[in-house]
């Protein structure tokens, strides 16, 4: 039998996927959370073969939840279940070991059979994510990226040039020069645009 964690924050989509799982055979699903910490909690006690994960939930996304599972060693084997096939999200999935990737319009039997494949030692990817991460690479450098994400923490361009051993000029010389290779009208839209690519 193939023991499921789910976590979804959307209760009647949580509840319905639930039920389906729960017709196949070899398949029951042994928690169910609405956000990523409860998740957590429930994958460290249960110790399920596979936890299926959104990621956009409350308190921890499911990204972080599958790099927090990673980190720890735990055997349970992460699924993203999204809405989103933007290449940032699957590109940080990849690296916290995330071994199946799926768009949440697919249907029941793909998510199942998907879910047979993983636990047998495979992968399964959706296409559009897949095809997304080879198209869009970060075009921010090491730097760049240091620089926009210690922005979105708040700090002004003097406390990261003192983070960062640099000059403020040199710290507004690297914004502007992300502003510009991300298209962005100011530092708010840079630092959104680059958290939605996975870049920071």
């Amino acid at each position: 039998m193939i023991t499921i964690v789910m976590a979804e924050d959307q209760r009647l989509l949580r509840g319905a996927l639930g039920s389906l799982l729960a017709y196949e055979e070899d398949m029951e699903v042994i928690g169910q959370a609405s956000d990523g910490e409860e998740a957590l909690r429930q994958i460290r006690a249960l110790k399920p073969d596979i936890c299926l994960l959104d990621i956009e939930m409350p308190v921890m996304s499911g990204l972080e939840v599958a790099e927090r599972i990673q980190a720890e060693g735990n055997s349970a084997k992460a699924i993203i279940l999204t809405t989103f096939a933007r290449p940032g999200y699957f590109e940080r999935a990849m690296k916290a070991g995330v071994r199946g990737y799926l768009l949440k319009d697919g249907s029941v039997d793909d998510l199942a059979s998907a879910i047979r494949t993983i636990v047998n030692g495979g992968q399964a990817y959706a296409p559009e994510s897949v095809f997304h991460a080879y198209r869009s690479e970060n075009p921010l450098t090491d730097r760049e990226q240091e620089v926009l994400a210690l922005s979105g923490e708040g700090k002004t361009a003097k406390e990261i040039s003192g983070e960062l051993y640099l000059s403020p000029g040199t710290v507004r010389n690297y914004m502007s020069e992300a502003l510009r290779k991300l298209d962005a009208k100011n530092k708010i839209e840079a630092i959104r645009k680059a958290e939605e690519n996975g870049w920071i």
